[in-house]
């Protein structure tokens, strides 16, 4: 993020990033671009980038959890959630609120310790159950307004990836991602 304002300059000081344990993260429209293809089967394909799953990686390596909450629910989603080894998860979910107070209890952890990031109306339940909420800078203005804070990286671009460095700069955990001695603690673990 250098260059950048910090997301922890942008954020009420209701919470900080500095006291995330988990991040619950929406999928379609920000882990992808929220486009859908079927193909002639009508199985669903998605495309995400491998960013992505190396930050939850990252964040999973430096004891910060992560879980997927996805108001839809195929194949392709349960693969790569599967291949990424993320364990907090839901699926086909229409309230958010409730889904991420599962969440928060499955993983010990309290609001104030739980970041959501999202890109739709959808995920406004979610925003006001965390401490912290972000979205992408692609989403509608209200849910933008209704964020503690607004990414630069749109939707499927690496937007969680912008959203982990800056977690874990802020617990001054980002050696893991800035420098050649602080990955190789971490990559046995990696998987994009």
């Amino acid at each position: 993020m250098e260059g950048r304002e910090s997301l922890d300059s942008v954020v009420p000081q209701k919470a900080s990033l500095a006291d995330v344990r988990l991040v619950i993260t929406d999928v379609d429209g920000v882990l992808t671009d929220g486009g859908l293809f079927y193909d002639a089967t009508g199985e669903c394909m998605k495309r995400f980038h491998v960013r992505d799953g190396l930050g939850m990686k990252l964040l999973q390596e430096s004891g910060v959890q992560v879980a997927v909450l996805s108001g839809r629910d195929s194949a392709t989603l349960r693969k790569r959630v599967a291949d990424l080894g993320v364990t907090l998860c839901m699926f086909g979910v229409k309230d958010k609120a409730a889904a991420c107070r599962a969440l928060m209890e499955q993983a010990g952890v309290s609001a104030g310790q739980t970041a959501c990031i999202g890109d739709d109306s959808i995920d406004l339940p979610a925003f006001a159950s965390c401490g912290l909420s972000f979205a992408v800078p692609d989403a509608p203005v209200y849910v933008r307004q209704a964020a503690d804070g607004v990414l630069q990286t749109p939707g499927g671009a690496g937007a969680f990836r912008e959203l982990a460095d800056a977690v874990l700069q802020a617990q001054g955990r980002d050696a893991v991602f800035r420098s050649a001695s602080g990955y190789t603690q971490v990559m046995g673990a990696m998987a994009q």
